[in-house]
């Protein structure tokens, strides 16, 4: 008998590949391949979750190489109509500081040569992100946890840039004077996707670091961005980062009338 159907998702980022204790691991195929490992299910506060690292389990694949379409549909497939996401960032700007957490409501794609959407030829679609974060489901994600003792930004533009490797200077300044506030590597093409197939979608982003730009974002020089750096600063903060996503997923409202859920709706060629 297989397991109860997921209510939401979780997608770690960066340092966050293990969430969910005593859970069951499943294998799914989906028309796009395997995911990026197997898919965690349990019971968390009494609401059934699906767990996913982006990366997998071991950080095998990077930025450009994320099964994104196949780790959507796995999810989607297990029931989980709602996703939280959650990623690793750097700052670009003064007022979001080392440790604070951002609910990005925009994205900016630099990337290039990546699998962008779900679907191709006359199953193309064409869906509107002009509001690319659920409308429904991030402003009720950062209401939930104003009680909590931590910094956090209601809305943000996050600028994806295409990795593995991190910005020069002139790249991270340029981000910081468009105003952008956040930079990472992975929300896209994983937000847009995620609307092709109809999912609410949510981004939690935590700051790790300043890029490389530190002295011109907050006056002072710092350490430059890297690899190690992001995963010691997840792991120096993990206990705060899952009592976070335990009062995120247990606030989640339902999404039923969303208009993520129709996403699809006039976005094909008319047969």
């Amino acid at each position: 008998m297989g397991s109860p159907p997921a209510d939401i998702a979780l997608i770690g980022g960066t340092g966050f590949y293990r969430f969910l204790d005593d859970a069951d691991e499943v294998d799914v195929e989906t028309p796009y391949g395997s995911p990026s490992a197997k898919v965690s299910l349990a019971s968390l506060d009494g609401v059934r979750v699906a767990f996913l690292p982006r990366h997998g389990a071991d950080h095998r694949f990077l930025p450009s190489e994320v099964p994104y379409a196949a780790n959507l549909w796995a999810l989607r497939s297990l029931g989980a109509r709602r996703v939280i996401a959650f990623n690793t960032v750097g700052s670009l700007q003064p007022e979001i500081r080392r440790g604070d957490f951002v609910f990005c409501d925009q994205f900016v794609d630099r990337t290039y040569g990546r699998q962008v959407s779900a679907y191709s030829g006359r199953d193309g679609a064409h869906v509107s992100l002009a509001e690319p974060y659920c409308p429904t489901l991030r402003p009720a994600l950062y209401d939930a946890v104003a009680g909590l003792p931590y910094r956090f930004h209601p809305a943000g533009t996050v600028v994806v840039i295409e990795g593995p490797r991190f910005s020069t200077r002139a790249e991270s300044l340029w981000f910081t004077q468009m105003g952008w506030g956040v930079v990472n590597m992975t929300q896209f093409p994983e937000v847009a996707i995620a609307r092709e197939l109809e999912l609410c979608y949510a981004n939690l982003s935590y700051v790790t670091d300043y890029d490389v730009a530190a002295k011109e974002i907050v006056g002072e020089e710092g350490e430059a961005v890297s690899h190690a750096m992001v995963v010691r600063e997840f792991s120096l903060n993990s206990e705060t980062i899952v009592e976070v996503v335990r009062t995120l997923v247990a606030a989640a409202p339902p999404t039923d009338d969303c208009s993520c859920r129709t996403a699809l709706e006039n976005a094909r060629f008319a047969r």
